[in-house]
C-alpha cells in the first residue's frame, strides 16, 4: 500500500464527527461573507441596472439622472475600467456591455449608493435606448440558426458502422431534459476595500478565490500579488460559484477603487436567479445497437448542450458529458458528438456533477425505454452491460475495480430485499387498478479528477505555534460539503495529535496561491493530500528532535495520541507540546508548505482520448415509487444505496453528503422545472420561474419515507490520501433510479411490453402522459411530454424512433 494510502495507529480519519461548524451553523453564529459588512464603516451598496430585454443593441446610456437621487455615489460603467472589461476566462463576457444586451435582465452598469434603498432607487433612474435584435431562447432555435460557440468534440471507438450491421435490433430516439437553478442558500456576494498601501482586499462567496484573484487584478489593471481575496465559508455552491462569482467581486473591487470606501454587493433571490447560469440542458439524437441477447453494440449520439450567451465552463461540462455518457455499461463500438448551443439566456456553467448526469442520464434513458422492446426487464438489461476487468471507456481509460459496479448493485438488492419487492410489488399491482408501484435499479460510474489535467493540483501551509496548537491553510473552500472537517482529521492523524489541537484558517490567496476551484469531486483528494504533505515535513522534524532525546534513530520514533515514544522503550513518552517547544528551543522550523499533483493522468482535448480521472467512484440505488393514475402525484416509498467512498475519511459528512447529492438529483430528475418566456413579445427571454414559489425545490414532504444509505465496506483505494474517495458529486446520479422507477409504475398502467417516454423532469404533469400514454398502449396513440404535447410514435418492429424532447424543441 502506499504511503498517501496508507493509516497509522489511532488515526482521526474514519472517525464519524460532525461537521466542524456544526455548532455554528444550528446557532446562526456562522459568518458569511455578507455578514461582514455589519462589521465593517462607510460601507457603500452596489445595485444592477438590469436591462430587460433578451437580446438588444445598446444605442445610448444615461446615468445623470440616478446621480441626482439621494444617497447614491457613483455609477459604474464601462468607461470606469482601468484593465480590461472581461469578467470571463474566455475573454467573451464584457463585464459592463457596452454593445450588445445579450440575456433577459443583462446588468448594464451598476450603482452605488449610501444604502441599498438609495443605490436601488438610482439604478431605477438610469435610461437605456435599445434597439431589438432577434432572440434566441430554446436549444432548437439556436440549432436551427447555426447558433453555436465553443469547441465540437467527438468521442470514438471501435467501428460504429459495423456495429450496427452487426446488431440484431437497432432503435433511435430524441431526448431534451432540463436545465437546473443552483438554488444555493446564500445568494452571491462580494465585499471589497482598499488598505492605506493600495492592497485590495476582497471577501467572496466563491469556490475558486484564485481565479476571483485573477479576474479583479485584470479588471483593475492591476498584479495577481496587489489582489487578495478570501473565502470564510459559502451557503452552498454546488458549481454555481466557481466561475460566476469573479464578476461580481470585480464591480465591489471596482467600486472600492473608485470611491475609496468598502463596497457590497448582495444579490437578493431574484437578481440571482435572472443573471446568474444554471445547469446546462441538453437535447440529445441517439441510435443504438444491440445484440440478440440485449448486449450494447454500437451507440452513436449526438449531444448539444444549451451554454447560454458565452462560454463560461461549458466547454469542459460538454466534454466531461461525452466521457459519462457509458455510465456504467460497456459499448464496444460508439461515436458521440458534442455541440454547444449560443442562447440569449444567462451562461449555464458547472453544477454538482458538471456534465456528468447531463452524459450518463441518455443512457439510462435509452436502456429505460428499450428494456421492454427487447422484452427484459430494465435491471437485467443493465447488468447485461456491465464493465468486465479488461475493458476501457469510449475514451480509452482502463476501467479499474469494474467488479465494484457488480458489489455495490448486488449489495443494494440483498440490503433492499428486492426481490420479495418486486414480486410484492406485481402483486400490489394486479390489484390496485388506480394506483401503481414500480421499483428500479440504477448504478453510477464518475470519473474523480478535473479534465483540464494541469488543475490536479493543490497547496497548504500548516503551522505549529510553541504551544503545541496547529494552524492549517489549504486552498480548498468550505461551502457545506465538509471539506473543513476533513482536512482537520487529516492533519490530525498525519501528526498523531488529538483533533482538538488543530484548527483551520479561512482561505485566502495570500497564504496558498495559484489554487484549483473546490470542484470535480476533488477538494479531499488535492488539498488532502498537500495537508498530509507539509504534516509529514513537520513530523518528519519532530520525530528527529525526539529521537535526539531519546537516544535513538528517527526510524524507531512514533507519534501516537499526541506522546511520541520509542518503539520497543519503557521510557515515559514525550507529550506533544513539550515535544514542539523543545523543536522551538532548538531552532527547527515548526511550519511547512505541502504540494500535490495527481500522478498518472494524461488527456488530449483534441482527439477526446485518453486517461484524465484518477479513479472512478461507483455506486447503486434501488428506488420505490408509488403513482396515483388519476392526477400523475407520487411518493417515494423507498429507496436504499450503497455507495464506494473508499474507506471514508469521515463517514457521517460522506453518509450526509450522498443523501444530499441523491435528493437533489431527483430534485433535478422530477421537481425543477425552469421556464422561459419563449414568445416573441418584449418579454422573450425571462425567466419565469424565478423565485421558490415558482421553482419547485425538494422539500420534507418529497423525501423517501424509507431511506437506507450504506458506505461500501473493505473498498480502500491505492494512492488516495488515507485510502478514501470523493462523494461530492458521484451520488447525485444514484436519483436516476427515481425516474426510472416512474417509467415502470407509468407502464405498469398499461399491458405487458410497453416502452414509456417521460419527460425530465418526471413532474406530475409529466408523469400524469406518461400514465395516459401507457394505458393506450403506447404504440396506438403519440406519447406526450410533460405539457400534454404529443411527441413521437412507434415506426415498425426494426427500429424504433421515439422522442420525449420537452416543449419549445
Amino acid at each position: 500500500m502506499s504511503t498517501l494510502s496508507q493509516r497509522p495507529e489511532n488515526p482521526s480519519v474514519g472517525a464519524a464527527i460532525p461537521h466542524e461548524a456544526a455548532a455554528l451553523h444550528v446557532t446562526g453564529t456562522a459568518l458569511y461573507t455578507d455578514d461582514l459588512v455589519y462589521r465593517t464603516k462607510d460601507v457603500l451598496h452596489a445595485y444592477p441596472v438590469q436591462v430587460m430585454r433578451a437580446h438588444a443593441r445598446i444605442r445610448a446610456l444615461r446615468t445623470e439622472p440616478a446621480l441626482t437621487v439621494p444617497g447614491v455615489v457613483r455609477v459604474l460603467t464601462a468607461a470606469d475600467v482601468p484593465g480590461v472589461n472581461d469578467a470571463g476566462v474566455k475573454h467573451d463576457e464584457p463585464l459592463f456591455p457596452t454593445d450588445e444586451i445579450c440575456f433577459y435582465g443583462h446588468a448594464v452598469c451598476w450603482v452605488l449608493g449610501e444604502t441599498l434603498e438609495a443605490a436601488r432607487r438610482g439604478a431605477a433612474a438610469v435610461e437605456v435606448d435599445l434597439d431589438p435584435l432577434p432572440a434566441l431562447i430554446t436549444i432548437a432555435e439556436a440549432v436551427a440558426a447555426d447558433s453555436f460557440q465553443g469547441a465540437r468534440p467527438v468521442v470514438r471507438t471501435g467501428d460504429t458502422d459495423a456495429g450496427f450491421a452487426a446488431s440484431a435490433h437497432v432503435f433511435s430516439g430524441e431526448f431534451q431534459f432540463a436545465d437546473q437553478e443552483h438554488f444555493y442558500l446564500e445568494t452571491h456576494a462580494a465585499l471589497a476595500h482598499i488598505d492605506e498601501g493600495g492592497q485590495v482586499f476582497v471577501q467572496s462567496s466563491t469556490q475558486h478565490p484564485s481565479e476571483t484573484q485573477e479576474i479583479v487584478a485584470h479588471v483593475l489593471g492591476l498584479r495577481s500579488s496587489e489582489v487578495t481575496v478570501q473565502c470564510l465559508r459559502m451557503g452552498g455552491g454546488f458549481g454555481g460559484k466557481e466561475m460566476q462569482p469573479h464578476g461580481f467581486a470585480a464591480v465591489a473591487a471596482l467600486g472600492a477603487q473608485l470611491t475609496g470606501r468598502p463596497v457590497r454587493l448582495r444579490l437578493n433571490r431574484t437578481q440571482d436567479m435572472t443573471m446568474s447560469g444554471k445547469r446546462h440542458g441538453f437535447h440529445a439524437a441517439w441510435r443504438v445497437g444491440f445484440d440478440a441477447d440485449g448486449r450494447l453494440l454500437a451507440l452513436d449520439a449526438t449531444l448539444t448542450a444549451d451554454g447560454g450567451w458565452s462560454l463560461d465552463l461549458s466547454e469542459p461540462v460538454l466534454a466531461r458529458a461525452l466521457c459519462h455518457i457509458d455510465n456504467i455499461y460497456w459499448i464496444p463500438n460508439a461515436r458521440i458528438s458534442g455541440r454547444i448551443a449560443k442562447t440569449n439566456k444567462t451562461s449555464n456553467t458547472a453544477f454538482r456533477g458538471f456534465g456528468g448526469p447531463q452524459g450518463m442520464i441518455v443512457m439510462e434513458d435509452i436502456l429505460g425505454r428499450c428494456a421492454p422492446l427487447l422484452g427484459l426487464d430494465p435491471l437485467e438489461l443493465r447488468q447485461r452491460n456491465f464493465y468486465r476487468a479488461g475493458r476501457h471507456t469510449p475514451y480509452g481509460q482502463p476501467v479499474r475495480h469494474p467488479e465494484r459496479i457488480a458489489a455495490t448493485w448486488d449489495q443494494v438488492i440483498e440490503n433492499g430485499d428486492v426481490r420479495e419487492r418486486q414480486r410484492e410489488i406485481a402483486a400490489f399491482n394486479a390489484a390496485h387498478p388506480h394506483t401503481k408501484r414500480g421499483l428500479a435499479l440504477t448504478g453510477v460510474k464518475f470519473g474523480i479528477s478535473f479534465n483540464l489535467t494541469a488543475f490536479n493540483q493543490a497547496g497548504a501551509l500548516v503551522l505549529i505555534y510553541k504551544d503545541g496548537s496547529v494552524l492549517i491553510n489549504h486552498g480548498g473552500t468550505e461551502m457545506g460539503q465538509g471539506l473543513h472537517t476533513k482536512m482537520l482529521q487529516v492533519a490530525a492523524t498525519t501528526l498523531g495529535i488529538q483533533l482538538h489541537k488543530v484548527r483551520l484558517a479561512p482561505t485566502r490567496t495570500d497564504k496558498v496561491p495559484n489554487t484549483s476551484a473546490t470542484a470535480a469531486s476533488s477538494g479531499a483528494d488535492l488539498n488532502g493530500a498537500a495537508v498530509k504533505d507539509a504534516c509529514e515535513q513537520l513530523r518528519g522534524r519532530l520525530v528527529e528532535v525526539a529521537a535526539s532525546r531519546f537516544g535513538v534513530e528517527p526510524a524507531q520514533v512514533r507519534i501516537v495520541d499526541g506522546v511520541a515514544r520509542a518503539l520497543g522503550s519503557d521510557e515515559p513518552g514525550l507529550e506533544w507540546d513539550d515535544l514542539v517547544n523543545s523543536a522551538y528551543w532548538r531552532r527547527v522550523q515548526l511550519s511547512a508548505t505541502g504540494f500535490y499533483r495527481t500522478e498518472g493522468l494524461h488527456w488530449d482535448s483534441a482527439t477526446m482520448h485518453g486517461s484524465p480521472f484518477k479513479y472512478f467512484a461507483y455506486g447503486a440505488a434501488a428506488t420505490e415509487v408509488e403513482i396515483d393514475g388519476f392526477t400523475g402525484a407520487y411518493r417515494i416509498r423507498r429507496v436504499d444505496i450503497v455507495h464506494d467512498v473508499g474507506d471514508s475519511l469521515s463517514p457521517l459528512i460522506d453518509i450526509g453528503q450522498v443523501e444530499g447529492g441523491f435528493v437533489q438529483g431527483a430534485g433535478w430528475l422530477t421537481l425543477e422545472d425552469p421556464r422561459w418566456d419563449t414568445t416573441a413579445g418584449p418579454g422573450q427571454g425571462r425567466l419565469l420561474t424565478q423565485a421558490a414559489s415558482t421553482y419547485k425545490l425538494p422539500s420534507f414532504s418529497e423525501m423517501p419515507e424509507t431511506f437506507n444509505v450504506t458506505l461500501l465496506a473493505n473498498a480502500t483505494e491505492e494512492g488516495a490520501v488515507f485510502g478514501g474517495k470523493a462523494v461530492g458529486e458521484p451520488p447525485f446520479m444514484l436519483a436516476f433510479s427515481v425516474r426510472e422507477a416512474l417509467r415502470q409504475a407509468a407502464a405498469a398502467f398499461g399491458p405487458g411490453g410497453v416502452s414509456v417516454e417521460l419527460a425530465a423532469p418526471a413532474t406530475p404533469e409529466a408523469v400524469y402522459w406518461a400514465v395516459e400514454a401507457a394505458r393506450n398502449g403506447a404504440k396506438d396513440e403519440p406519447n406526450r411530454n410533460g405539457r400534454g404535447e404529443p411527441t413521437a410514435k412507434a415506426e415498425g418492429d426494426g427500429e424504433v424512433t421515439a422522442d420525449a424532447s420537452r416543449a419549445g424543441v
